[in-house]
């Protein structure tokens, strides 16, 4: 099993939009199986490859009873219906917002044959979608919060007891170093 390490907010992989996967070899396999027992562990809907560490376009998703992976993903279909569900994020760990998500999404991308796939979901599944493809994006959940619940989540986050200590998983640090994205080393 290769459960990795999951990095945490201020990292600039977690901002920086990924580069899409071209070449289907053991290297993909391997991030793959990765990504897939990192999803596994409880309490986990979904892994980018952001979140550990790896600036390619591929995630990982476990959502009652439905479990699997999607390379290159893009959303292709989002509904007009909205839901307004409480979230949160493995890279921004304990802290949960409401947010807004469209209540179905498809994506598409390809499986590690490089053959089309599709996954679509409404409810926790659409939401997982979303978040996951965001995340390749460069964009965290909390971006899509409105201005002043953002600015409250930013302080939340800062008054973090993990945002300080330095643990940014496979980057760990010093104690009392500040994250890279905000000048320290």
């Amino acid at each position: 099993m290769s459960m990795r390490p999951i990095v945490r907010f201020g990292d600039p992989v977690l901002t920086s939009p990924t580069t899409p996967v071209t070449s289907f070899d053991r290297h993909t396999e391997k991030l793959v199986r990765d990504l897939l027992d990192t999803v596994d562990a409880r309490g986990r809907a979904g892994v980018a490859a952001t979140q550990i560490g790896v600036g390619l376009r591929v995630f990982s998703y476990d959502v009652e009873g439905s479990t699997g992976y999607v390379i290159n993903p893009q959303i292709a279909e989002l509904s007009d219906e909205l839901q307004d569900c409480d979230e949160g994020c493995l890279s921004i760990p304990e802290l949960w917002y409401r947010t807004e998500r469209a209540q179905r999404a498809v994506v598409t991308g390809v499986d590690l044959r490089n053959e089309p796939i599709t996954v679509e979901g409404t409810g926790l599944m659409a939401q997982c979608l979303q978040h996951e493809t965001d995340h390749l994006d460069g964009v965290l959940y909390i971006d899509r919060l409105p201005k002043e619940e953002r600015k409250r989540a930013l302080r939340d986050i800062r008054r973090s007891d993990w945002f300080l200590t330095g643990d940014q998983g496979p980057r760990a640090r010093s104690e009392n170093a500040l994250p890279s994205a905000f000048g320290g080393a």
